[in-house]
């Protein structure tokens, strides 16, 4: 199981990624430790305890290709609210028969939004 993962940002970019991160159904959480908090803001899915880490960064890392995938169980709905606080979403080809779109976060990382997760 993955626990979390770790996105490098400005740190005048994380109330805009907190935002956007919510409409993905990962509301903020507090971070572990105070120390953590003045370099970070964590995020939460409630249903798999998933986390994203937005880690400060003045020269953060935006992979052009590379890319988290997010499953949405509520997968229009995650996709209009995304589109009705301006972003645009391209939605893909089917990959394991799977509804699939890409969006780019206010940071600028590329997050593929799924219906749900590949099956056996």
């Amino acid at each position: 199981m993955l626990h979390h993962a770790s996105l490098e940002i400005r740190a005048g970019d994380a109330d805009a990624e907190v935002a956007f991160w919510t409409l993905l159904g990962y509301p903020e959480i507090p971070a572990l430790t105070e120390k953590l908090a003045q370099s970070s803001r964590w995020l939460q899915d409630p249903a798999s305890r998933n986390q994203i880490h937005l880690v400060y960064e003045d020269a953060p890392a935006i992979p052009r290709r590379a890319h988290l995938a997010v499953v949405r169980t509520d997968y229009e709905a995650t996709l209009a609210s995304l589109r009705a606080a301006g972003f645009e979403v391209l939605e893909r080809e089917r990959y394991w028969d799977s509804p699939r779109a890409f969006v780019h976060s206010p940071a600028g990382h590329r997050i593929e939004v799924m219906g749900f997760a590949p099956r056996d």
